[in-house]
């Protein structure tokens, strides 16, 4: 049955509480813009607050790349109690007495910057033979995860806020857990710990500055309202190369044909790309779809219908 709703293209910077899945985020707007469609760039935990894109119709198509965007996180640690999810969610599984100082803290934060190794918690999403790490987890299974390579770009430390906790803002790539970064933290630090609050300020061009909050959805209640706060489907393209081609180009890559690499204008951005490398496609200042640049030719990977 087809699902109801009109066609609505877009973004939306959504600043999502906490308390509130990320499904149940993505509902809110949906049904607040009418749409028929909406997806979300990047999962935010229940107990995580912040930055979550939302993309409507067409735009849900590019939500790969809005995950794949930087992200900027601040978070608290709580030093001393270790949990079995690694948040303020879970049992307490161990204690320690040993609080870290400011200037132990400073000193071992530059391990956890640049490429590092990092095992995410088993309460993760991550799938384990076809299972969500975390359903096996509170079936009481072992759950073993292999380390994984992320970045972290940059891990400061804000304040101390007491004894027992302290803040910090990390910017960090895809797939890095912020839950695991703190567990790390605190064994380096000769302690246990897990992630007492967190709250996502970044994703990609997405900020939490000009994010529209449940309060506001609430109080503008009806479409044209709302329409003000929807961001263009290339506000998660950014770090993608954009090339323009010919109506008629644009149209044999909407029928999944592959045409010749664009006219002289665009051969200098076209020099700087490799096989396999990813371009998005407009056409008469519409955005046509995301291409691979193969051989000198481009082929279409996600056709967008606008």
């Amino acid at each position: 049955m087809k699902r109801k709703g009109t066609p609505v293209h877009g973004w939306v910077a959504f600043d999502k509480p906490v308390g509130m899945t990320s499904t149940q985020a993505v509902g809110r707007v949906r049904r607040a813009f009418n749409a028929e469609k909406a997806g979300h760039g990047g999962t935010l935990d229940p107990l995580a607050s912040g930055m979550l894109p939302i993309a409507l119709g067409e735009a849900t198509k590019t939500v790969a790349y809005a995950m794949a965007g930087m992200k900027r996180y601040r978070l608290t640690v709580r030093w001393g109690e270790a949990t079995a999810t690694d948040d303020a969610e879970g049992t307490v599984t161990e204690t320690s007495p040993v609080r870290p100082g400011e200037d132990q803290i400073r000193a071992a934060l530059p391990q956890f910057t640049g490429d590092i190794q990092q095992v995410p918690s088993t309460y993760s999403a991550i799938l384990v033979d076809g299972v969500r790490a975390y359903d096996l987890a509170r079936a009481g299974q072992a759950v073993e995860l292999q380390p994984r390579a992320i970045r972290i770009d940059a891990f400061d430390l804000v304040s101390i806020d007491d004894e027992n906790h302290a803040t910090f803002d990390v910017t960090s790539g895809k797939g890095a857990y912020m839950r695991s970064l703190g567990r790390d933290l605190a064994r380096v630090l000769g302690t246990v710990g897990h992630l007492r609050a967190l709250r996502r300020l970044t994703v990609g061009r997405f900020t939490v500055e000009h994010a529209i909050s449940v309060d506001m959805l609430d109080h503008l209640g009806h479409i044209p309202a709302l329409s003000e706060h929807l961001l263009p489907i290339e506000t998660a393209l950014d770090d993608i190369p954009a090339l323009a081609l010919s109506e008629a180009e644009a149209l044999r890559l909407r029928q999944g044909q592959s045409v010749p690499s664009p006219c002289p204008p665009d051969r200098a951005t076209i020099g700087l790309l490799g096989n396999g490398s990813i371009v998005s496609v407009s056409a008469s200042g519409k955005l046509v779809a995301l291409a691979e640049f193969d051989a000198g030719m481009l082929r279409p990977v996600r056709v967008l219908n606008l």
